[in-house]
């Protein structure tokens, strides 16, 4: 069965841009499914568009900005 977007339910999201990027902390629940914390980072490119990119590691800014975002998505679970 391909993925269907329809059946992605999203709880809980909360964005935070840095200087060229931003980082999302989000809830998942697909299908009925058990509720799933997901992190994504998107960077602007050359025409100001965001772009999804590898999130992969944080700098220390990032991390203390985003470590309370996902605490608090994870009571929300």
């Amino acid at each position: 069965m391909p993925y269907d977007k329809n059946l992605d339910v999203e709880s809980f999201k909360e964005t935070k841009e840095f200087e060229g990027t931003r980082i999302t902390v989000g809830i998942f629940s697909y299908n009925d499914g058990p509720k799933k914390l997901q992190v994504t980072r998107e960077n602007r490119d050359q025409s100001e568009e965001w772009r999804f990119a590898k999130l992969g590691r944080m700098t220390k800014p990032e991390a203390k900005e985003i470590i309370p975002i996902m605490l608090k998505a994870v009571e929300g679970m």
